[in-house]
């Protein structure tokens, strides 16, 4: 891998992309630590500092947050409206028919993902301010109320903020390496190790310098399961038949189908971040209510839905789990699949052709999803698992940033790779 990054910097177009991207990340960074106008950046960051939900939401935005910058949403907007138009692309004849014309296909389809990204950014933007405008510290608003062209002002600023993240994700895809969007969120997460690791390091008092050395070769441990879970994947073995074609026999073989442990990504993660909050940002309103009943309700999802509780990693661990399953059978179709190995004149040994396939596919697709499910809970709990065993209460980095880290950097090394043998088979073929 080392070899293929050094070969990259000495070509001068991929060196060329290479500058290009860390220019782009330099430029994203500087963006995050622009506030928007009128806001407590200081009451912000105590605020954010005091509660590990927010904090774990922040690694998502980059940083940008925390002080409520101009990228705060960073592409969360984007990314949920590449979700939705995903799932509409199963139940739209006309999205599916799109979805199957190539590159022009590919680019409508785009088109009205970024349209759909316009009025979720104004509902996230206005969410995020009513949120924050609730909330307080010491008894102190963190965030004043705004008069209506103010808070209008604040939107348009915020979903701006998401519209040009978006341009600079397209500009490093197609000018840089790496794919856009992952390398920003990844960019954002590896800013703020530097922080909660000299967070870390601060505490480490005599009595803690043991944890931190246990936490150390947990870390090292659990980089080496992500990279192993994320590489993973089951051979499906497809035979290809002999064709007579002018008297002569072609075709024939075999070849497999690769089938990822982990075929859903991150995706199930950041689908569960956006829900598990909710029982602690509605126990706010539910105290403040007269009914006693309903007073109770908001009390005990206080106490039971804290970072890091019991209940709280048990919801967080099913939701992600029930993602898993949910959006690998948006992106997995045993019947798809079944069709093009049919058409590619294949079958899967000792399978019959048709529904036989579809049932081998599905049954294989669960058994690797229930696994990749439950890895991907864990990772979700792990810094309260750690946590708890150490003491320590600021980790360097999350499970969960961790999981896209790995991933980030494995698949734009692979994209490096391709394109460095590439060019070295060009320049061999001249």
């Amino acid at each position: 891998m080392t070899s293929y990054l050094l070969k990259a910097i000495r070509i001068p177009d991929l060196r060329s992309k290479v500058i290009f991207t860390l220019i782009i990340l330099a430029l994203y960074r500087f963006l995050a630590h622009i506030p928007v106008p009128g806001v407590d950046t200081v009451a912000l960051k105590l605020f954010f500092d005091s509660n590990k939900a927010l904090s774990f939401l922040n690694v998502f935005s980059g940083g940008g947050l925390r002080n409520l910058s101009i990228v705060a949403m960073g592409v969360g907007p984007y990314i949920s409206a590449s979700i939705i138009i995903q799932l509409l692309t199963m139940v739209v004849p006309k999205l599916e028919e799109l979805s199957k014309e190539g590159n022009f296909g590919r680019q409508r389809i785009n088109q009205y993902t970024q349209a759909l990204t316009l009025p979720l950014a104004i509902v996230q933007s206005y969410g995020l301010y009513f949120t924050l405008s609730k909330q307080s510290l010491e008894g102190v608003s963190i965030l004043p109320s705004l008069s209506p062209d103010k808070l209008l002002g604040l939107i348009i600023i915020m979903t701006a903020g998401t519209f040009l993240l978006m341009w600079i994700a397209e500009l490093i895809t197609e000018y840089g390496v790496g794919q856009g969007m992952s390398i920003l969120i990844f960019a954002g997460i590896v800013a703020g190790i530097p922080g909660a690791l000299g967070t870390s390091l601060s505490i480490a008092e005599t009595g803690n310098i043991l944890n931190i050395i246990i936490f150390t070769i947990i870390s090292f441990i659990v980089i080496t399961s992500v990279v192993y879970i994320n590489e993973a994947f089951r051979k499906v073995e497809i035979q290809y038949s002999n064709k007579i074609r002018g008297g002569k026999t072609v075709g024939g073989g075999s070849s497999f189908i690769p089938v990822k442990i982990n075929q859903a990504g991150v995706i199930p993660i950041i689908f569960a971040v956006s829900l598990v909050l909710i029982p602690s940002a509605l126990s706010g309103y539910l105290q403040r209510a007269v009914n006693p009943s309903i007073s109770s309700i908001g009390l005990w999802l206080s106490l039971n839905f804290q970072s890091g509780s019991i209940f709280y990693n048990l919801f967080y661990f099913t939701l992600v789990f029930v993602f898993t399953y949910f959006y690998t059978s948006v992106t997995f179709n045993p019947q798809k699949i079944s069709d093009e190995i049919r058409q590619g004149g294949g079958f899967i040994p000792g399978i019959r052709p048709g529904r036989s396939t579809i049932e081998y596919l599905s049954y294989i697709i669960k058994r690797l999803t229930f696994a990749g499910g439950a890895f991907l809970g864990l990772i979700a709990v792990l810094p309260s698992i750690v946590q708890g065993f150490t003491g320590l209460s600021s980790l360097a980095i999350g499970g969960t940033g961790l999981l896209i880290v790995v991933s980030v950097i494995l698949e734009t090394v692979k994209q490096i790779e391709s394109q460095v043998i590439s060019r070295e088979y060009e320049t061999f073929t001249r």
